[in-house]
């Protein structure tokens, strides 16, 4: 099941495409050596990896653990059905010299590899992906996937503005960023040509270019210990969504390429999109469903009542310790993070983040400049919905409150780890946090003891 988790997104991938010049007329003409021509040395395996050049750094790693290995030759090798379909496809037709650059018609590596050659097409995507696909294109500086919305984050905590200011940040921070972060931000050729670095980079299926990319090989592999874990119900008491199990929905029949491709304008964060799903897109008149809907539609987001526990962690060490809060399942109701975003509700499931103060210190930051810009908890909606969970499912002899208000039995809290107190926040997040906590905001009447019928 890991393995499935290992794929997703748009970033640069590591040792990705390594192809010479060539066009399809070239890919005919070969020299005595048999590799006159990219497609020639690059369907020419005993080749490559005579020829290869080694990896100087170790494959890219985050949130769901270390990347698969692949070797660089096989990272670039055209071959087997997804190099068939390449060869029927328009994409084809382009030549490779049109999108890679470098020099045609020779047998020496590092002359073709030479002059304007670029190994990631998709790296400047407005000139080479934007000729044909322009409506693709054009907003995507704008898509959350580029890393707009993580870099504002960064921004913010080192006291700027957004992420207009991101490039302000020292420049060892920002190589930080890019070695680090960027591995699940990049460009076009990280969903439809090539595996992200998290996935192992390399050609993802010889060179063929996948219009919708595959849910676990692609999207689960940069979203694992996040929404593919939950939405595979990867842990340990926790079951796949519902929508997944009996609609056998991917992504994509919720995300649509519209929304990862960008909006005509940059977003604070992804829960700006105006593109993003909402529950009520599909389960209209869901307030008259029943007596729990008509009370508290308008109260908390739907995942209060209908998510199983998700993956929290904490306090990331960028480039040295990791996250010093590892994975944990939690569940957590705190108040809305995102009152302008998320008008209406009150309540909302909350998220702990990678954020602290001293995020930055392998890369010469010792500590964010405006930490508390910021909360440590963050608005969620996890991708594990089910009909009936915990808190829906009522108990022998007792009402729906008993599963999700707080009960004072005796002395003893009742439900209190379901919601987001002071308490459970370290004394760093303290400042940034405790406005969103429920301290003193949940009716007196729950905490008023009672004895519990036995």
């Amino acid at each position: 099941m890991k393995l499935l988790l290992k794929t997703f997104l748009i970033t640069i991938a590591s040792g990705g495409l390594i192809l010479m010049s060539c066009s399809k007329k070239d890919s005919d003409k070969v020299n005595e050596k048999g590799y006159g021509s990219c497609i020639e040395c690059h369907t020419n395996y005993a080749h490559l990896q005579l020829v290869y050049t080694p990896d100087t750094a170790a494959p890219a790693g985050g949130c769901g653990g270390e990347a698969p290995h692949y070797e660089p030759y096989d990272r670039v090798y055209m071959g087997g059905a997804g190099f068939e379909a390449y060869k029927a496809s328009s994409h084809y037709n382009i030549g490779c010299t049109a999108c890679h650059g470098g020099v045609d018609q020779v047998d020496d590596k590092t002359l073709a590899h030479s002059g304007d050659f670029v190994a990631h097409p998709s790296t400047n995507y407005q000139q080479t992906c934007g000729s044909c696909h322009e409506d693709a294109t054009k907003n995507f500086g704008n898509s959350i996937h580029n890393g707009y919305g993580q870099m504002r984050a960064v921004a913010l905590r080192s006291g700027y503005s957004g992420s207009d200011d991101f490039d302000k940040l020292p420049q060892h921070q920002i190589e930080g960023y890019n070695k680090n972060c960027a591995t699940c931000h990049g460009t076009c050729g990280n969903c439809h040509v090539v595996r992200p670095p998290i996935a192992g980079g390399g050609l993802a299926a010889g060179h063929n270019f996948t219009k919708t990319p595959d849910m676990l090989k692609t999207c689960v592999s940069c979203h694992t210990s996040r929404g593919g874990h939950a939405y595979l119900g990867v842990a340990s008491g926790t079951v796949p969504d519902a929508h997944l199990t009996k609609l056998q929905f991917t992504c994509l029949d919720c995300h649509t390429g519209q929304e990862m491709h960008g909006e005509d304008e940059k977003l604070e964060q992804r829960y700006a999109s105006k593109l993003m799903p909402k529950c009520l897109d599909c389960h209209q008149n869901t307030q008259k469903n029943n007596v729990y809907h008509m009370m508290h539609i308008d109260d908390f987001n739907c995942q209060v009542c209908h998510s199983q526990d998700y993956n929290n962690c904490g306090s990331c060490h960028v480039h040295g310790d990791g996250a010093r809060i590892p994975a944990y399942l939690d569940f957590k109701i705190a108040m809305n993070t995102l009152p302008g975003l998320r008008p209406g509700f009150r309540l909302t499931t909350v998220r702990r983040t990678l954020a602290a103060p001293d995020n930055w210190e392998e890369y010469g930051v010792d500590e964010y400049a405006a930490f508390h810009a910021k909360p440590t908890y963050n608005y969620t909606s996890p991708h594990n919905i089910l009909r009936w969970t915990s808190r829906t499912t009522r108990l022998d002899g007792q009402n729906c409150t008993a599963s999700c208000h707080i009960r004072n039995v005796d002395g003893e809290l009742i439900n209190k780890d379901l919601y987001l107190f002071q308490s459970d926040l370290l004394e760093w997040e303290m400042a940034a946090t405790k406005f969103y906590t429920v301290d003193n905001k949940l009716p007196s009447s729950w905490f008023a003891k009672i004895q519990e019928n036995k």
